[in-house]
């Protein structure tokens, strides 16, 4: 555990360092999103968010070229390159159609959560309270709010509840 930890604060200062900006996950996920939606022929650059300066040169830079895009790479292939390390990569193809509601739904909600936080755990939680910024705190509440709920939800889409039995020492 200590070992994670400072390996997390050491990548969380080369990032900044690197990109000028806190760690984050989300952001990229809008400019996918937005990317998408100039594809199928909807103009989002004239959308207020897109605006921005910085916004508007992201969208119109190759997502290559977005250092919050290529971390989200990075990421997604470095967990399926170590579930499959460790033996335990095995992709579902089918799944139940209330499962797949479940998750189209949370990721929908979680998704836009995070960009109404201006980040998920990492860019409004973890970077949040690093930085010392209240804000981190408050969606540390309301994620724990959210888990509570989003527990008890679970039984409804057909989804087990793990429970947790205490070990003996």
């Amino acid at each position: 555990m200590f070992a994670g930890a400072i390996a997390l604060a050491l990548l969380n200062f080369a990032t900044l360092a690197l990109s000028g900006r806190p760690w984050g996950v989300t952001s990229a996920f809008a400019l996918w999103g937005a990317k998408l939606f100039l594809v199928a022929g909807i103009d989002v650059a004239n959308w207020p968010y897109w605006n921005a300066h910085a916004n508007a040169a992201a969208l119109a830079a190759p997502v290559t070229r977005d250092v919050t895009s290529v971390m989200d790479a990075g990421i997604i292939l470095g967990a399926m390159a170590a579930a499959a390390l460790a033996g335990r990569y095995a992709p579902v193809w089918r799944l139940p159609a209330r499962s797949l509601v479940a998750a189209v739904a949370g990721g929908l909600l979680l998704g836009y959560g995070a960009r109404l936080a201006y980040g998920c755990n990492i860019g409004a939680y973890f970077s949040g309270i690093v930085s010392g910024s209240l804000h981190g705190w408050l969606w540390l509440a309301a994620a724990f709010a959210g888990n509570v709920i989003g527990t008890r939800l679970r039984p409804v889409f057909g989804l087990e509840v793990e429970r947790v039995r205490p070990t003996g020492c």
